[in-house]
């Protein structure tokens, strides 16, 4: 049988049509609507870094520029509509995917209790129960309301109290949920007070083979085409044997098949999709020309390597990285035009003096940054300031780097 081969211009539009990047950037951003855009997404992924937004706000904004972080807030910790767990880092999920993480939860029950008992301090076993009668008692806690007569380091997850961490692995194995948090600190209570039973604990929950199905049908249907090891990183809870054992069996029965998939640099690689990938619409449909700023944490870039194979777009996060010997900066941000990465720009808003202070914009290779892209820029981040919250916008001399 003829392998079918996606061009490296159809791959973009399927990949960026499947993380909702293809379509104009408008609509609802509240309620059903953000809910409907974080189910089409699987997840959307929890960050702290505020320079401009946080990951998981600036994510959705760039889907919905109608977006602001209250929409998300009031659907995760007043609707109950999102629950708070791990696919490759913490995220918020949709809650009736809730039963799906039941293997998640299993194996870190098994794994996280032997693992950190050589990585955190001696002693959290212990504290379970007495976390457990505190919530019970008291309703919800914090990190800080827990363990107060135990000795407490730089903050660091390297250097957790006990009690900090019979927190972490109770939530994370399931008997605790977290129910919102609060200057980012996570707000912990009873699962059996949060959820109802039919999520967490269901008459018949699914097995093994049934959660593996469900991450592999997820995940292909949410990237367009993926290796088994794309498949597998997607929603962080089953192994690459399991993946391949899985994509073996769904090509035998037909329903996945092998593809070839053109790499910007005009390369191949051979990836896995859908039998009727090449009758599928978003390779007709033209890409929004809007520009957009996109997080570095955004789930269509998360995967570095994939990005700079699909896109020819190299990026490397500089957090840790000394001042003196980054590139870009300490938190750039990716600049999506069409179907292509046209720039990076690295910016911060400054609260205290209301202004978003662009510090320099770096065009990519190939890409002229004329007055016609910058007045769009302009347009771009004149609505990036209102989820920002600063009012005033100042480019800083010297910031076009060519």
């Amino acid at each position: 049988m003829t392998v079918p081969t996606l061009s490296n211009m159809h791959a973009r539009r399927l990949f960026l049509d499947r993380h909702a990047l293809l379509e104009a950037p408008q609509g609802d951003a509240g309620g059903s609507a953000l809910l409907h855009m974080i189910e089409r997404l699987g997840f959307v992924q929890l960050d702290s870094i505020n320079t401009v937004a946080r990951a998981h706000d600036l994510i959705l904004f760039s889907r919905r520029p109608r977006y602001r972080p209250a929409a998300l807030k009031s659907l995760y910790e007043k609707d109950r509509l999102l629950f708070e767990h791990w696919t490759h880092d913490a995220a918020v999920i949709p809650i009736h995917y809730y039963p799906w993480w039941s293997l998640r939860r299993l194996r870190d029950k098994e794994n996280l209790r032997s693992r950190w008992r050589d990585w955190r301090r001696d002693g959290f076993e212990a504290q379970f129960q007495a976390v457990l009668d505190q919530i019970r008692e008291h309703g919800p806690v914090s990190s800080s309301d827990v363990g107060k007569d135990e000795k407490r380091g730089s903050g660091g997850w390297w250097d957790w109290h006990p009690s900090k961490t019979a927190l972490e692995y109770l939530w994370r194995s399931g008997a605790l949920c977290v129910v919102g948090r609060e200057g980012f600190q996570k707000r912990y209570d009873l699962t059996e007070r949060v959820l109802e039973q039919h999520l967490h604990d269901p008459v018949d929950p699914p097995d093994p083979e049934a959660v593996i199905d469900w991450c592999g049908n997820g995940a292909i249907d949410r990237l367009g085409f993926a290796s088994a090891a794309e498949i597998a990183a997607f929603w962080g809870h089953i192994t690459l044997s399991e993946t391949k054992a899985w994509c073996a069996q769904e090509c035998a029965a037909g329903r996945l098949r092998t593809v070839h998939v053109e790499t910007a640099d005009g390369g191949h690689v051979v990836a896995l999709t859908r039998p009727d990938i090449l009758s599928d619409q978003a390779l007709k449909r033209d890409p929004s020309p809007r520009l957009r700023v996109l997080s570095p944490f955004d789930p269509a870039l998360r995967d570095r390597k994939r990005a700079e194979r699909l896109f020819g777009f190299r990026y490397r996060i500089e957090v840790f990285v000394p001042e003196a010997k980054r590139i870009y900066g300490y938190y750039v941000f990716p600049i999506l035009e069409g179907t292509r990465i046209v720039a990076r720009v690295d910016m911060k808003a400054y609260r205290d003096r209301d202004t978003l202070v662009v510090r320099a914009l770096w065009p990519e290779a190939g890409i002229a940054w004329g007055k016609g892209r910058q007045k769009t820029l302009e347009a771009e981040l004149s609505r990036l300031i209102k989820l920002a919250g600063v009012s005033r916008i100042e480019f800083l001399d010297g910031w076009l780097q060519r």
